[in-house]
């Protein structure tokens, strides 16, 4: 009898990416579903980053490279970091991986042994406790309750930390909710990591560009310099640079951990993809005024869903800071019944409603840890999101 190892059988399959499979077998038959479920900006890559693969392929640039990042690489990303956010990283500082995911994948399976803690504040993104289970820790989870805007508070921080915790992982801006730290809250979330100082911290700033609070973007390390030997800040290009298929993620952070990552990978996938590689450079040490124009894009189409979603009966959204999604609170749902007689029980019932009968397809909150209420991702187009804001008004109006 095959059998599969203990460590597979300690995560799931991804449920953003199970509910994007729904949608495109929906389609497949013909169905006229609005997918809302993907993370992919609908924005295409600019054509500066697809120059710099061409030429690069023309170049002969198809070999092997070094196995965390070329050379030439991780300058870009260590003057990125330099310019974006105040942090100074040599190139043995730095891990070019293949994707963000990646990148938390290698550091957490390089450092997390059984029975380590890793805290998780919720609603956090699907990949974070599978991981962590995946390494043989244990997700500690906070929840950061649309009470207070998604966010978790210091108390709550300090009251998690036990002398098992290795690592605390902040997203800012937050996929699902796009929640964002201020300078202010995360210097006070800082403060409670000085006086825990066996406790390391994860950073997942991919969506730093994408945008929207009146007072700059900042990360843990720029703010609480002390944290700097215990902070390993990551990004990536999939996100602001619509670089989503190119998979290339990368972190700074302290060279022991950096190293470990590099043994690991060695093991694995070896190098990113060269080409992609270049492509990456010339997408980080390029012209970066065309990020304001796609902000302003996703910050119109944030209000008008946000907007719409206000006036659908029983739902409660809050107005995102960064990325491009919303979490609205569907407390006000839970317990009533469709036209066809099924009673509304949680979230997930609620998503399924919605797929089955306004052809919508969202993520359930419970998929990212703090339920009532879903994910819409609203990269695409006005048109596609009023469309489907339309039907989910009237899905939830004709609830009982």
């Amino acid at each position: 009898m095959t059998k599969t190892s203990a460590a597979l059988g300690r995560i799931q399959p991804s449920a953003t990416l199970a509910m994007t499979g729904r949608v495109i077998e929906l389609k497949r038959q013909g169905v006229d579903v609005i997918g809302l479920s993907a993370g992919e900006p609908d924005f295409d890559t600019p054509d500066f980053v697809k120059d710099a693969a061409i030429a690069a392929i023309r170049a002969g640039q198809t070999k092997y490279t070094a196995v965390d990042g070329t050379a030439e690489l991780k300058e870009a990303i260590a003057g990125k970091f330099q310019r974006d956010n105040a942090i100074l990283y040599k190139p043995s500082q730095i891990s070019v991986n293949s994707g963000g995911k990646h990148t938390l994948f290698n550091a957490l399976l390089a450092t997390v042994d059984q029975g380590d803690e890793v805290i998780i504040p919720a609603p956090y993104w699907v990949s974070y406790p599978d991981i962590v289970n995946f390494a043989g820790g244990t997700p500690v989870f906070i929840e950061g309750p649309v009470s207070q805007g998604y966010k978790i508070t210091p108390a709550q921080l300090d009251a998690a930390i036990t002398p098992k915790t290795k690592w605390l992982i902040l997203n800012s801006p937050s996929n699902p909710s796009g929640a964002a730290y201020t300078a202010a809250e995360l210097k006070a979330l800082g403060e409670v990591l000085l006086r825990h100082p066996h406790v390391l911290v994860m950073t997942d700033d991919m969506y730093e560009h994408v945008w929207y609070a009146a007072e700059p973007f900042a990360t843990i390390a720029q703010v609480c310099p002390e944290l700097y030997d215990r902070t390993l800040t990551v990004n990536g290009c999939s996100k602001a640079f619509a670089m989503t298929g190119w998979r290339i993620g990368f972190a700074g952070g302290p060279e022991w951990i950096i190293k470990a990552m590099a043994k690991l990978q060695s093991q694995s996938t070896s190098n990113p993809c060269s080409i992609s590689q270049a492509a990456a450079v010339a997408a980080l040490t390029g012209d970066q005024s065309f990020l304001e124009e796609r902000n302003a894009a996703f910050r119109k189409r944030r209000d008008m869903v946000v907007a719409m979603l206000n006036d659908a009966p029983g739902l409660d959204c809050p107005t995102p800071e960064g990325a491009f999604y919303v979490y609205p609170d569907a407390s006000g749902v839970i317990g009533k019944t469709t036209p066809k007689g099924k009673k509304i029980l949680t979230d997930e019932d609620l998503i399924d409603y919605f797929l089955d009968e306004a052809q919508v397809a969202a993520v359930h909150g419970g998929a990212f840890g703090l339920s009532p209420a879903f994910r819409v991702s609203y990269a695409t187009s006005e048109e596609v999101l009023r469309k489907a804001c339309t039907r989910i008004q009237e899905a939830c109006a004709a609830l009982k």
